[in-house]
């Protein structure tokens, strides 16, 4: 066991973890020169699409140190995007130390800061890596003086490096064996093992990632998971490198895989301790906390024949992503669906691509909403997850809703721009400090619906891609909320209902009546739409009907022949009026989706 030391490397997004991991792969030999690609720990096409790490990556490396001896590295490559924080608690919760990388050209940012925090919760060994450092825009000096002020460490503890060219991956290495502590445990005590991931394969059905605390697990063990209290043999173990490499046993200290043949999702669950049937441990490892989803929408299948095959769907995406929550609903306008929860707007988006690429389901997503909570004037606390659960009005006392603190990190000339957005977002500003002469760091409390749309973006463009945005949850707090219907021709559209601040109920109705009446194709009769709170109609946007000239075959000849015909059209409008419905298509529910503010 002295000689395994398992590490995660864990950064703000874009500082370069993965073209680091690339290098280490490669200066350990883990990876061959043929089938070296950049990005190497990334196997999803939307990972390297988008350039970003979207799951935790586990692999094993053996390193030779100067000493002479052989070390087994357990590394774990961890997402930067603040909407996949999960995943680096899940990884941090299985190492004894990390890897902060800063980027030199850049400084220290807000998801550094919180990820950070997370690793020093866990009482991780860190070691400090300055990244980038052959860039020309590197300050080396100001962002190594950062390090030193967040972390308290010493100037020559940190390690400079470049995962472009592999400076600095020997030093890497050679202090992951001197500063990361090796793991503690009884081989011979019973079996302890966290299942910190999993994934589905449909050969080989679900695949589950371990880290062993205690004990020992052999090739054809009995096994129990303690929460669930299934049973199954251990068909295949194994540790995990560029492919899966079968073991007949592993103990305490290491990182592997099992394959029980399990096919049913629901009977395995992240967070789980894996134990051996005839010599059981007396309680089972604390995990780490189940996740809070931040955002929740409605998910539906374009076809409802379609809803069990959406169910398998996301049963299997739940495995390769525990972040991802979701329970039945159904909807007078689409179906039968589910309501699913996300840690935030780019989750979401994930999940639907996955979804279309990996199982072949296109979806229909409602407007995404936050969990609100209403109490009723008889004291009872009622929890909102859609607008449709908020009760009547006149049988509420008070609605809270969740508040955030944001951090953002930007350069001073910003300030104002930043104030300004937050200001308009609700946001009430707790404090500014100047962590150097070029970086302010501003905090601010606001509602986490407001951050829900395009608050991300919007910042981006703001200041030029300069400010780094990272926020957690708070606690609820009263506001003055109401429920905005959409009605077409009087019909509520459940589907478009949203929660929304009483101020800003009256641009947001006339935004989406106003994107409804470009996205609703015209029919044969008038179709109003309105957006209303209760009965008061707040906006209103009206689609003509489609007019057929009926008095075309009418050449020449008495008006009153015109007129007569003229009538019988009107009549049946007004029929037709009472008893049409519209069809509203499934590019309008996604387009409504990308109302922003003007």
């Amino acid at each position: 066991m002295d000689k395994i030391r398992n590490f995660c490397v864990i950064a703000h997004i874009d500082h370069g973890k993965s073209t680091l991991s690339d290098r280490l792969l490669e200066e350990t030999q883990t990876i061959s020169e043929r089938k070296m690609q950049s990005q190497a720990l990334d196997d999803m096409d939307l990972e390297r699409e988008k350039g970003i790490t979207i799951k935790s990556h586990a692999i094993q490396m053996y390193y030779d140190h100067t000493d002479g001896e052989r070390y087994t590295f357990n590394l774990i490559d961890t997402p930067g995007h603040v909407d996949f924080s999960y995943e680096v608690s899940r990884s941090i919760a299985a190492c004894e130390g990390a890897l902060l990388l800063v980027d030199a050209s850049q400084g220290i940012q807000a998801q550094t800061i919180s990820n950070l925090y997370l690793a020093m919760e866990h009482d991780l060994e860190i070691i400090p890596i300055l990244n980038k450092v052959d860039m020309e825009s590197a300050m080396i000096e100001e962002v190594s003086d950062q390090i030193i002020d967040l972390i308290g460490c010493e100037l020559e503890d940190i390690i400079h490096a470049s995962g472009k060219t592999g400076l600095g991956v020997r030093n890497i290495l050679a202090a992951a064996v001197e500063r990361v502590p090796p793991p503690t445990g009884d081989p011979k005590a019973p079996l302890q093992a966290l299942i910190f991931d999993s994934l589905f394969n449909q050969f080989r059905g679900v695949i589950a990632y371990f880290r062993i605390y205690n004990g020992t697990l052999k090739k054809k063990d009995k096994v129990r998971f303690y929460n669930t209290g299934n049973e199954y043999y251990a068909d295949e173990i194994g540790v995990l490198q560029m492919d899966q490499v079968p073991k007949n046993s592993l103990s305490a200290g290491n990182v592997g895989y099992i394959i029980t043949g399990i096919k049913e999702s629901k009977e395995i669950k992240v967070g789980d301790t894996i134990t051996l049937v005839e010599d059981p441990c007396p309680k089972g490892i604390d995990g780490f906390e189940d996740v809070k989803p931040m955002v929740f929408a409605g998910i539906y299948p374009i076809d409802n024949d379609d809803f069990e095959a959406l169910r398998d769907s996301l049963e299997k995406l739940q495995l390769n992503d525990a972040s991802l929550v979701f329970e039945p609903e159904s909807s007078v306008a689409l179906g039968f669906g589910f309501r699913c929860g996300f840690l935030g707007m780019l989750h979401l988006e994930i999940i639907q691509e996955r979804l279309s690429r990996e199982f072949d389901q296109e979806v229909i997503t409602t407007i995404p909403n936050v969990s609100y909570k209403a109490y009723s004037t008889k004291g009872v606390l009622l929890e909102m997850n859609t607008p449709n659960d908020m009760p009547d009005p006149s049988h509420i006392s008070k609605v809270e809703e969740p508040f955030i603190k944001a951090q953002i990190i930007s350069t001073p000339e910003y300030i104002g721009s930043i104030m300004s957005l937050c200001m308009d977002k609700r946001g009430i500003l707790t404090n500014q400090t100047y962590l150097t002469t070029t970086r302010v760091e501003l905090t601010f409390e606001m509602p986490l619906a407001e951050i829900v749309f395009d608050f991300y973006d919007k910042l981006k463009s703001i200041t030029k891609g300069y400010a780094s945005f990272d926020y957690h949850m708070i606690d609820f707090r009263q506001s003055d909320l109401v429920k905005l219907d959409i009605k077409l021709n009087g019909e509520n559209v459940d589907a478009l209902s949203s929660l929304v601040h009483r101020e800003k109920a009256d641009p947001f109705g006339r935004r989406i009546c106003g994107r409804l009446k470009e996205l609703l194709p015209r029919q044969q009769f008038v179709i109003a739409i309105q957006a209303a709170i209760g009965q008061k109609i707040i906006a209103r946007e009206t689609i003509s009907a489609l007019r057929k000239d009926v008095t075309a075959k009418c050449y020449g000849g008495d008006i009153s022949r015109k007129r007569k015909l003229l009538e019988k059209q009107k009549k049946g409008k007004k029929k037709m009026r009472n008893i049409g419905t519209v069809q509203v298509p499934q590019k309008a529910f996604l387009e409504v989706l990308k109302i922003t503010d003007k």
